[in-house]
């Protein structure tokens, strides 16, 4: 198999490639990384594509590391490039000759890479895991049972270094590594059985789990691993290794790095596997009869027609006949003083209900206080739509009264819940509510539209490019050689 290599073939091949450039780039005087970025204005990142890395969606670049990236670009005042490629082995060749200024692609820090490379201030520690399809194979007891399983993993990952290190234990041990290929193809092979076990990151596996309902956690591996920016050692990375360090001092006391993480990862760790599995079935039966006045519906009013789907699911499962005992109804369930309100004579008539629905959440956006930013806004949005912009201010005045920050959804989410509660209640202007309904109505709707997203994105992912020589016959191969 071309695209894989058996780990006893593996003495830190790579590796020492990577050192032989290092020594190779230190006959050269290195450069003021900082100042080189700052003089040619352009911030250049190597990253990987994935749910947690980065990504583009509807034309617009997403994804964790490219958010947080784009970040510091701003912090340094200039533009940011980004870099994907495909494989470990080319994002780590490409940063020792100097092709980026750094490189963003959940990387851990780790005795092998520290060897060959530098890392920034770590933002993050995630666990390492050994995960199986629970349909095709037993779980293992420990690890003296993975030499009896095909096991995979990515080329040149802290994976890969872990079963190294576990061989030493049990010498039987094999497994093989897959060097241009994504997290996502390994989570395929093993959905297909191709492979009995495999090893991600604890993020990684949180965030395409909902994808994947039968993987499960075998093990953890070792201590968790602390995720960091890698940049070359060919560079004089002084001033950059500072201005990284404040860079990150600063978002961790303003909110912003918890902000991304909440946003990226916390939701998805608490995830439903009855409501995924009932929206994926609902997604093939029900949805394609709507979609078109969905997409139709997000255009007039400027939305994301995922995100409006995402909406109308979780008020209504898509039904525009549905109706609650309080006596809302159809697919974005108005009440009937809001439908009026809204323009909306009849709340059945699902372009009218989605139309009224989305006026409305608008309405809601436009009116929060104008320091909460995008994403939180869209969020607090989302909970004014479920509890109404009084009880939410409520909830802002306690989250600030208590030392948290009124504008972070992650602040007062926590809060929300407070307001069943006489002791917190009753010092608020609305009074009681059920304050952990937004809570879940807001991480349901989160979910639906990661869900939707992921969906379309893997749909139409384009595989990696192979090489040629691996589909002809030998005897071409040969001749193919000897060119």
């Amino acid at each position: 198999m071309r695209n894989t290599k058996n780990s006893h073939s593996w003495p830190f091949r790579r590796l020492g490639v990577w050192l032989l450039l290092l020594f190779c780039g230190a006959c050269s005087p290195p450069q003021d990384a900082l100042d080189t970025i700052r003089e040619e204005g352009v911030l250049r990142v190597l990253t990987r594509n994935g749910p947690t890395t980065y990504y583009e969606s509807q034309g617009n670049p997403s994804g964790f590391e490219y958010h947080l990236v784009k970040d510091f670009a701003d912090y340094l005042n200039v533009e940011l490039e980004m870099i994907p490629v495909v494989s470990l082995d080319e994002l780590f060749e490409n940063l020792h000759e100097g092709r980026a200024n750094l490189a963003a692609a959940g990387l851990s820090i780790t005795p092998e890479r520290s060897a060959a490379l530098q890392f920034g201030p770590s933002y993050m520690s995630v666990k390492q895991l050994f995960i199986y399809n629970r349909t095709l194979t037993d779980k293992p007891a420990d690890y003296a049972a993975l030499p009896d399983l095909r096991i995979r993993v990515l080329g040149n990952s802290s994976h890969a270094e872990v079963l190294r290190e576990l061989r030493e234990q049990y010498p039987s041990l094999t497994w093989s590594e897959s060097r241009d290929q994504e997290t996502i193809d390994l989570l395929e092979q093993l959905q297909q059985g191709e492979i009995d076990i495999t090893m991600v990151d604890a993020n990684e596996f949180h965030a395409n789990r909902a994808f994947y309902p039968d993987f499960r956690i075998a093990m953890s591996a070792g201590k968790p691993g602390k995720l960091a920016w890698a940049l070359s050692k060919n560079a004089d990375n002084t001033a950059l290794q500072q201005a990284l360090e404040t860079f990150f001092e600063e978002i961790k006391a303003n909110g912003e790095l918890d902000r991304l993480i909440d946003r990226f990862f916390t939701f998805n760790e608490r995830q439903s596997f009855i409501r995924t599995q009932t929206f994926l079935k609902m997604k093939e039966q029900r949805l394609p009869s709507y979609k078109g006045l969905i997409e139709q519906v997000a255009i007039e009013y400027d939305m994301d027609w995922r995100f409006l789907a995402a909406i109308s699911y979780q008020e209504s499962f898509w039904n525009p006949k549905a109706k609650s005992p309080t006596g809302v109804r159809g697919m974005m369930m108005l009440t009937r003083p809001t439908a009026k309100e809204l323009g909306v004579d009849n709340r059945l008539d699902p372009l009218q209900s989605l139309r009224g629905g989305a006026r409305y959440y608008k309405k809601l956006y436009t009116r929060l206080p104008s320091g909460i930013e995008p994403p939180d806004r869209s969020w607090f949005a989302l909970a004014a739509y479920n509890i109404g912009l009084g009880h939410l201010e409520d909830a802002r005045i306690l989250t600030e009264k208590g030392g948290g920050n009124p504008n972070l959804w992650s602040d007062v989410k926590e809060t929300l819940p407070l307001l069943r509660q006489r002791k917190w209640y009753k010092q608020t202007r609305y009074g009681y509510a059920r304050g952990d309904e937004p809570v879940r109505y807001v991480e349901n709707i989160r979910r639906y539209y990661s869900l939707l997203t992921w969906d379309e994105l893997n749909r139409y992912r384009v595989p990696p490019p192979r090489i040629v020589s691996d589909y002809l016959p030998e005897s071409l191969n040969r001749g193919l050689d000897a060119l």
